[in-house]
C-alpha cells in the first residue's frame, strides 16, 4: 500500500514541471507519544553535547564529485542550532556554484537520528531577554530550508533514524529523500504551543486527502517504510545498505549526474529493499476516518466528526487534541489552508509571521516550559478551550509586519 503526494516530490513549485530543462542540471519531536520513545530520554540526549565544540557540529567533505554534509551531534540526536545553520548554507551555496561539485549528500551521526529537529529551548531563553536569536534562528532556518529546495544539483537526505521539525524542513524540500526501517518521523509542535513550520505548510497540504493535516493537528509519528508509503520519503532503503548506495553515489556516476542517474541508482537499492520492514502503510484502515473526519471548515468541526465517529479510533483523536495547544491547533490548521494555496517562498514568509507571533504569545514558553524545563507534562494553555480561540486571535499570527525589514527575506 503506498501514496505518493500529489505532486510526486515536494518540488511543487516549478522543480517538477521543469523536470526536462533540468536534466542539465527545533528541538522538536513528537511530543504528542513521547512515552513511546522516551520524553525525558530523548530530550536529555539533544541536551547534553558536552565536551564538542562548535567547529565539529557539522562535517563538511568531497568525495569524487559529491559534497557531504554530517550533522554531527550525535549525543543532542543531531540537533539543529544556529551556529550549525551558519556553517551549512554558506557551504551549500558554494557547492552549488562549484563545477567540480555533481551533487550533495546530507546525513546525520551516530545512527540514532539524521536530525532531532531545532534547538527550540535556546529560542524560548533568548525571547525572554530580548536577544535577536528568537529572530535570527527561524530566518536563518527557513532561509537554509528555501535554498535547498532552489537546489538545482542532485540532493539527497539519508533520513536515518528520527527526523523531526528541523531535520525535516532538511529533507522534504531536497531532490531526495532517503528512509529506512529506523527512521522516526513527525511534526508534534502542536503540543508544545508551536506550528508544524519549516515549511509544513506547504508540504502536508500536499500529501494525498486530510493525511497531512491529521499528521500536523495530532502529532502523529510514522516509522519505516511509512514514511515512504505516506509520501514523505522517495526511496525506502535499508540501512545495511547506506553506506553501499553513499558508496555508489560516489562512484559509479557520472561527475556532473542527471535527476534520472540518481534516481534510477537508488530505484535499484529500494527495490533490493523490497522485504525491509514489509507491511501495510498503518494507516491504511483509517484513510477514508481521516479523510472524512479531518475534512472540516474549523478544528472544531474535525472534534465533532471524531465524536461522531464512535470508534475506539476516533475517541483517541479527541484525546490526542485535548492535549494540544488549543491556538496551535487553531492556527495550524489555518497555515495548512493557506500553505496549499501557495508557493514555498510564500509559505515561509507567512510561517515566519506565525513564529515570531508564538514567541510573543504564551502557549509556545508555557509548552516547552511543561515538557523541557519543569517537566511536569502539565501546560496551562491559555486560552484553554478551542472556543475561546477567536477568530481575531488567529489572523494576527497571519497579519504582516508593520515594516518591511521585519519580514522574512529569502534573497537574503
Amino acid at each position: 500500500f503506498k501514496f505518493r503526494c500529489k505532486c510526486r516530490s515536494f518540488h511543487f513549485r516549478n522543480k517538477m514541471a521543469n523536470t526536462a530543462a533540468l536534466t542539465k542540471h527545533r528541538l522538536l519531536f513528537s511530543f504528542a507519544n513521547l512515552r513511546n520513545i522516551g520524553r525525558l530520554n530523548l530530550w536529555n540526549k539533544m541536551m547534553s553535547s558536552v565536551g564538542q565544540t562548535e567547529e565539529e557540529e557539522v562535517l563538511f567533505e568531497t568525495r569524487n564529485h559529491v559534497g557531504i554534509i554530517t550533522l554531527n551531534r550525535p549525543k543532542a540526536l543531531n540537533a539543529l542550532n544556529l551556529h550549525m545553520i551558519r556553517q551549512t548554507l554558506p557551504m551549500l551555496r558554494r557547492w552549488e556554484e562549484d563545477p567540480e561539485i555533481g551533487m550533495i549528500v546530507m546525513k546525520g551521526a551516530g545512527g540514532k537520528a539524521f536530525c532531532a529537529g531545532g534547538d527550540i529551548l535556546a529560542v524560548t531563553k533568548a525571547a525572554r531577554s530580548g536577544d535577536s536569536l528568537a529572530q535570527d534562528f527561524f530566518k536563518e532556518e527557513y532561509l537554509l530550508d528555501y535554498n535547498i529546495s532552489k537546489l538545482q544539483k542532485p540532493y539527497v537526505a539519508m533520513i536515518d533514524g528520527i527526523t523531526m521539525g528541523g531535520g525535516v524542513g532538511l529533507s522534504v524540500h531536497g531532490w531526495f529523500r532517503v528512509a529506512t526501517e529506523k527512521t522516526v518521523f513527525a511534526m508534534p509542535e502542536t503540543a508544545i504551543g508551536l506550528f508544524p513550520d519549516v515549511g509544513g505548510g506547504y508540504f502536508l497540504p500536499r500529501l494525498l486527502g486530510h493525511l497531512g493535516l491529521y499528521l500536523a493537528l495530532t502529532g502523529f509519528r510514522l516509522k519505516g517504510r511509512d514514511v515512504h508509503s505516506a509520501g514523505i520519503a522517495t526511496h525506502l532503503i535499508g540501512r545495511e545498505m547506506l553506506q553501499s548506495v553513499e558508496d555508489c553515489l560516489v562512484n559509479d556516476l557520472p561527475r556532473q549526474p542527471h535527476l534520472d542517474d540518481v534516481r534510477n541508482l537508488l530505484d535499484e537499492f529500494h527495490k533490493k529493499s523490497s522485504s525491509v520492514d514489509s507491511k501495510d502503510f498503518c494507516l491504511a484502515d483509517r484513510l477514508d476516518a481521516i479523510n472524512k473526519c479531518f475534512s472540516g471548515n474549523e478544528v472544531e468541526d474535525i472534534v465533532a466528526a471524531l465524536q461522531e465517529d464512535g470508534s475506539l479510533w476516533g475517541k483517541e483523536q479527541v484525546e490526542i487534541l485535548s492535549k494540544m495547544s488549543p491556538t496551535s491547533l487553531k492556527i495550524t490548521h489555518r497555515q495548512l489552508k493557506e500553505g496549499g494555496k501557495c508557493l514555498l517562498d510564500d509559505c515561509l514568509r507567512m510561517e515566519y509571521r506565525m513564529s515570531q507571533g508564538c514567541i510573543s504569545g504564551h502557549d509556545f514558553h508555557e509548552g516547552v516550559r511543561a515538557v523541557l524545563i519543569d517537566k511536569d507534562n502539565k501546560p496551562v494553555w491559555k486560552p484553554a478551550k478551542l472556543h475561546e480561540v477567536t477568530d481575531k486571535m488567529v489572523d494576527q499570527y497571519f497579519t504582516p509586519f508593520k515594516s518591511q525589514d521585519q519580514e522574512l527575506d529569502l534573497d537574503d
